[in-house]
């Protein structure tokens, strides 16, 4: 019985979403052909089931009540020694864990040819769409303090895009030919998408997972972004994790209607790109000298400036009216949205009777 691991660790922003749903949808017809995308049960994706996985790792419980990813990581175990063929593991939590969570994981996965897969992006368009999502997820700082922590690696999505960092830990354990460094194509072209250099990387016929993936992270632009900061202030979300709100905010407001405004993507800080630059550098440098497998070009890592005239806006001074506009289409958003759910016992209502008083309390 032969088997062959690939574990993708992220990097968070690069394209994991895609290719995680992509997997999931074709996972019947990759099956066909010894390739598996393990779950724990029909009703559970194999995405969510990696995922909490992913957490009991890690021992972490985001996103749910406390302990309820435990077991999890045993039982992704336990099915990744039941196949032959390839096996395919992937969340993109596990970039930046440390050593001894590292250890674990490459012992429990033992007893297969064990490759680690790691999907990189240029920092240009990572860090804007990383300060996005922390902010999806309810964060309030600044975008000009996030760059700040970034740029000195204080940030859990900093550490998550450190080349070097990352795969010199998990690469600890596995000869450099079995790291397989996966670059995003920052000009896709027909045959040389993500998808196919993730299925070059894994020795997968991308003809095997035919059916594109339904899902897509889109992207919102800086007035959308900036409301929702100006929200989470409001909210106190960061302190306050509560599921009515994370649900409503993120889920069907971040998620669903700001992504239909139409204000400026976010970009990077124009004092950012030097020391962006310098640090790719060193990252390109180091990759040369490792010996690690690239799939892709690794000039699509370095990043990009703008054109001189280029205007470009600050996410920290939106004006305003522009967010008060949003912040209307917003509240709009969401009261139909807390008109349409079945609330028999009032419960919704009074949640956002208290939701109206918070805010004019403030």
């Amino acid at each position: 019985m032969s088997r062959t691991v690939y574990l993708h660790i992220g990097a968070p922003k690069t394209g994991t979403t895609y290719l995680q749903d992509r997997l999931t949808r074709n996972v019947a017809r990759l099956a066909e052909h010894d390739v598996h995308f393990p779950t724990r049960s029909p009703l559970v994706s194999p995405a969510l089931f990696q995922f909490r996985a992913a957490l009991d790792l890690l021992g972490q419980d985001w996103g749910g009540e406390r302990g309820h990813a435990k077991g999890n990581w045993d039982a992704l175990v336990k099915r990744v020694r039941r196949r032959t063929g390839t096996v395919v593991v992937s969340h993109e939590i596990l970039a930046p864990a440390r050593p001894r969570y590292v250890a674990k994981a490459m012992e429990d996965l033992g007893g297969a040819d064990l490759h680690i897969v790691y999907t990189a992006r240029d920092l240009a368009r990572q860090l804007p769409a990383a300060w996005q999502e922390s902010i999806k997820q309810g964060r309030k700082w600044p975008y000009r303090r996030f760059l700040r922590k970034a740029e000195h690696g204080r940030t859990w999505f900093a550490r998550s895009f450190d080349v070097p960092s990352v795969l010199g830990t998990w690469g600890a354990h596995v000869p450099p030919e079995h790291i397989h460094l996966v670059t995003v194509p920052q000009d896709p072209t027909p045959g040389d998408g993500l998808w196919e250099r993730f299925c070059r990387a894994t020795g997968i016929d991308p003809a095997w997972g035919p059916l594109e993936s339904g899902r897509s992270n889109a992207s919102l632009g800086v007035v959308e972004t900036a409301m929702l900061r100006q929200l989470n202030v409001r909210l106190d979300r960061e302190a306050r994790r509560e599921a009515a709100y994370d649900q409503l905010i993120r889920q069907m407001l971040a998620e669903q209607e700001l992504v239909r405004g139409d204000s400026p993507r976010i970009t990077l800080w124009p004092d950012a790109y030097d020391w962006v630059e310098e640090r790719t550098g060193q990252w390109l440098e180091w990759i040369d000298q490792s010996g690690i497998d690239v799939v892709g070009d690794v000039t699509d890592l370095l990043p990009t400036r703008p054109a001189e005239d280029e205007p470009w806006l600050d996410p920290d001074r939106v004006n305003a009216r522009a967010r008060y506009r949003v912040a209307m289409e917003a509240l709009a958003a969401m009261t139909n949205e807390a008109a349409a759910r079945p609330d028999p016992d009032n419960r919704l209502t009074d949640r956002m009777e208290k939701f109206a008083e918070r805010l004019r309390s403030r």
